[in-house]
């Protein structure tokens, strides 16, 4: 079952992160970080009064999510820790075993439900021939029976957390011999744990295929890579990878436990569904694939098994509402597509009897599965069609935000709730996938930027003491959402200003004890803790994922490179390369003018001011910043004609890297 392959590792300086996540998931790559029992920071008397009454109408004691959450348990996971090659912890089980009882006075208490059910692990029967391993990942990997071994889908993150879920599947199944694997969707915690399964040769030699939407490999290794890098620093907040796993800190990411830390890799598919509706037959058991990209993910199926009555969801449907646009950043989804395409798959399954998506339990029974995917259906619609409705007689994103709640008949619906997505964010998403950044109004066309803003704003109001003392007094009537705006322009204005860097990190901290979503709690707890100077620890390891990103196409990696073309150096420049990558035998002529770099696969060009002759791998290396301009010109994997001088100075123009630039602070 295992590869021999070389395994990858990924860090958070790493561009590999660009293209793979999207949780999303988006991942950084971290150390877990550990639990601090030191914690000192308490719920406030306004906290929790509005936790209390934020949960008034919902029956947080309805068993029936717990009940379907541990239906047909085969076995529950172990509380073990996961560890890679180098000694990295990507896992720690146990970290979460805190949570558990009542929850505590500065958790939401409907995210703490939520935090119960995604901490209910192990190997689950969901139907006669069909198994789910839960809990070993933010994903599931599911297993289906066929007639000679196992159809896999949707191999976890990474290497390490799929080698551990499935040695312990094999505890109680037997050997899993591969017959198929699926990859639903082109995010990366539904294909990085690949290679520990199987690989290409492998799956060649024994004819197993490999399953995927088409676009599957474009957009699993191009999505977001050319804003990786803001992207994986934003991730850093969204996901809480360096918050503590405490009743303080880091609890639940809504989707699952956490975002994992590990090697990724990545497999073509050698079947690839294009249609939009396919059927297919894999070792014996018939699939009704059904193709539906632009919604979750930009490349994605579902699929029906007649055999059981089995509908997977794939990531369309899951029990929560998703994001319209993820919090780490990204291109703006499609509610209104969202929801249609869930519509055609109730219209498609009028025989189902189970339901089962790559996030969280199952549900059983028609009538429930189609009242379920219907309200799914209605809510994504909802929050398109009311947004567009207020848009259209003059609302603006924040009023918005601000005006809509959902139908009691939706809002009363756990698996509507907001512990991942928000019907505030969404809306607003929805909001600018149609009319953009700009709501009219001319004062937003050409505001100062932030710092300058922020001076200004202090001074108006009488300096920075006078705003202290002001918001002093709204953080104790509990005013946080206040108290957070005013005290940012404090911040950004004098950001040695430790008083309001304490005072506002206060703020986000109460509104942290007070979110439903696990993003938000994450990202304001980050907050938190960088304007309280809190020593913030960089991933000690830089993990290269080669096996992953050697698949790469050249074109994406180039699209990278010029956007770090730093304007100011390039002024007045005109320069030319060509770069022959050798095994592929394919030259790319890189050019600068007017501060702008373009790329094209070309012959080479006579006029060029040099030449190079690169391997992938070595091209990797500069990509990764792992050697340095004058490490290149004189290595002897390299082949250059013309200018060495120029060629040194086309590399210079490329800007430096900041993978940990400040957010709460200028």
């Amino acid at each position: 079952m295992k590869s021999n392959m070389y395994q990858p590792y990924l860090g958070p300086q790493i561009l590999v992160l660009l293209a793979i996540f999207m949780l999303t998931a988006g991942c950084d790559q971290s150390p877990i970080a550990k639990v601090n029992d030191s914690d000192q920071y308490s719920a406030s008397e306004f906290t929790i009064a509005y936790n209390k009454a934020f949960v008034k109408d919902l029956n947080l004691d309805d068993p029936q999510d717990f009940e379907d959450a541990l239906r047909g348990m085969v076995a529950p996971a172990p509380n073990e820790s996961v560890v890679a090659a180098s000694g990295v912890q990507v896992w720690d089980a146990a970290a979460y075993d805190f949570i558990e009882g009542d929850a505590p006075d500065t958790v939401n208490p409907s995210l703490w439900r939520q935090a119960k059910l995604n901490n209910i692990r192990g190997l689950f029967k969901v139907d006669e021939g069909i198994y789910q391993l839960r809990g070993f990942d933010l994903a599931n990997t599911t297993l289906i029976k066929s007639d000679n071994g196992w159809i896999l889908v949707d191999p976890l993150t990474t290497r390490e957390t799929t080698k551990v879920a499935m040695a312990f599947a094999e505890q109680h199944l037997g050997k899993i011999n591969l017959t198929g694997v699926i990859f639903t969707h082109s995010h990366v915690d539904h294909f990085g744990g690949v290679l520990e399964l199987i690989d290409s040769e492998q799956a060649a030699d024994n004819n197993v295929p490999i399953i995927a939407p088409v676009g599957f490999m474009a957009e699993a290794t191009s999505e977001n890579i050319i804003a990786g890098r803001a992207m994986t620093r934003r991730g850093t907040y969204m996901f809480g990878d360096m918050l503590e796993r405490s009743t303080t800190g880091h609890v639940d990411a809504g989707l699952g436990k956490q975002v994992i830390f590990g090697s990724i890799s990545i497999l073509p598919p050698t079947l690839v569904i294009d249609q939009p509706e396919q059927a297919v037959v894999v070792d014996g058991i018939e699939f009704d694939f059904y193709n539906m990209p632009g919604t979750e993910a930009p490349a994605e199926l579902t699929f029906y098994l007649p055999q059981w009555n089995a509908f997977c969801g794939a990531e369309i449907l899951s029990h929560v509402m998703h994001n319209v646009l993820t919090l780490r950043g990204a291109k703006v989804r499609d509610a209104l597509l969202w929801s249609d395409y869930i519509g055609q798959s109730i219209d498609r399954l009028d025989k189902v009897e189970t339901f089962f998506n790559s996030h969280h339990w199952p549900t059983w029974g028609h009538d429930r599965i189609i009242t379920q995917m219907q309200q799914q259906q209605d809510m994504y619609k909802f929050i398109h069609d009311q947004t567009v409705r207020l848009a259209n007689i003059g609302y603006t994103p924040k009023e918005i935000a601000e005006t809509l709640t959902l139908p009691k008949s939706l809002a009363g619906n756990f698996h509507l709730r907001g512990y991942y997505g928000t019907l505030s964010h969404n809306s607003k998403a929805v909001y600018q996938h149609y009319f953009g950044w700009y709501e009219g109004n001319p004062a937003q066309l050409n505001p100062l930027p932030p710092v300058d803003s922020a001076q200004r704003y202090v001074e108006f109001m009488g300096g920075a003491d006078a705003v202290l003392d002001k918001a002093a007094v709204y953080l104790a009537k509990g005013e946080y959402r206040w108290v957070g705006e005013v005290l940012n322009h404090v911040v950004f204005a004098e950001p040695d200003n430790m008083p309001a860097r304490n005072m506002l990190a206060e703020a986000y901290r109460q509104m942290a004890y007070q979110a439903e979503s696990g993003p938000w709690r994450d990202i304001y707890l980050s907050g938190a803790k960088e304007l309280s100077a809190q020593k913030i620890d960089e991933n000690p390891s830089v993990f290269l994922a080669r096996d992953f990103m050697l698949k790469v196409p050249i074109i994406e990696f180039l699209k990278a490179l010029s956007v770090t073309l730093d304007a100011d150096k390039a002024e007045g420049q005109r320069l030319k390369i060509n770069i022959l990558f050798k095994e592929l035998n394919q030259n790319f002529v890189l050019s600068i003018r007017n501060s702008v770099m373009y790329y094209s696969q070309l012959p080479v060009d006579p006029s060029a001011d040099a030449s190079i002759s690169i391997s992938g791998a070595l091209f990797f290396d500069i990509m990764m910043r792992q050697i340095g301009i004058l490490d290149l010109v004189t290595s002897e994997e390299l082949e250059v004609e013309g200018s060495a001088l120029k060629l040194i100075k086309f590399f210079s123009l490329l800007g430096e890297p900041n993978d940990n630039f400040n957010i709460v602070t200028p």
